[in-house]
């Protein structure tokens, strides 16, 4: 029976970026969100992608299980579809289960709103997270419709930002439009430190104290927001 579970986690892993651990104190399910978020277009097959039509039903899947009591969504990615990775995030803020967030490595773009979406977030010492404006692939018209489009766009995404999160929207809005930090762009980069710092990011983490704060709120649940 063990082996047959091996196996079946072996192949989660293998094939979506998922595991669901039952053998420890509780019940929890790990979902990666790795790479590049693709949305309605297929990426090239050497990206690595996080696919949102995989992401998507697992959410639901998870918050309708009755064994698993908690989500850990581990962060290392280089952005994205933008409606991709914002219809995640919604999806994410919006469960019952106690959730918690890790970004390793980087959180680039809409993995900031990724990040802040669970009810914790956690960063890694050594991570960091990307933050800049839209930007679209493609052809682009250049016309007053376009730039109101753009604007709108990133309205949703600031305001989802300021509502899960400590930051002010003018203080996010004043990081995206940094032009004194990025050599051929405009944004800032934050350590986990100054991430922690500006209000983005709940607190600094490793693993361990990642799946203590889990669990501490699967056996508070009743205190969760």
């Amino acid at each position: 029976m063990s082996n047959e579970k091996d196996k079946s986690n072996a192949g989660q892993i293998k094939e979506l970026g998922i595991v669901e651990t039952f053998d420890g104190k509780h019940k929890i399910h790990c979902l990666t969100i790795i790479g590049e978020i693709e949305g309605h277009s297929i990426l090239p097959e050497q990206n690595k992608t996080t696919k949102y039509e995989h992401v998507i039903p697992q959410l639901v899947a998870i918050e309708e299980s009755c064994e698993i009591e908690g989500l850990i969504i581990i962060l290392n990615t280089v952005g994205g579809d933008v409606e991709a990775g914002l219809a995640i995030a919604e999806l994410i803020s919006g469960m019952k289960k106690p959730t918690v967030s890790f970004v390793l490595g980087g959180g680039h773009s809409i993995g900031v709103p990724l990040a802040v979406s669970a009810k914790k977030s956690f960063i890694a010492p050594s991570a960091t997270m990307t933050v800049h404006p839209v930007r679209m692939n493609g052809l682009v018209i250049g016309v007053p419709q376009m730039m109101n489009h753009f604007a709108r766009m990133q309205d949703r995404i600031t305001d989802f930002v300021v509502e899960n999160s400590k930051i002010t929207s003018a203080r996010f809005t004043e990081l995206m439009m940094n032009t004194g930090e990025m050599v051929t762009d405009v944004g800032s980069v934050l350590s986990g430190e100054r991430a922690v710092k500006e209000g983005l990011i709940d607190s600094i983490g490793n693993l361990s104290t990642v799946i203590e704060a889990l669990y501490e709120m699967i056996e508070n649940k009743d205190n969760i927001r």
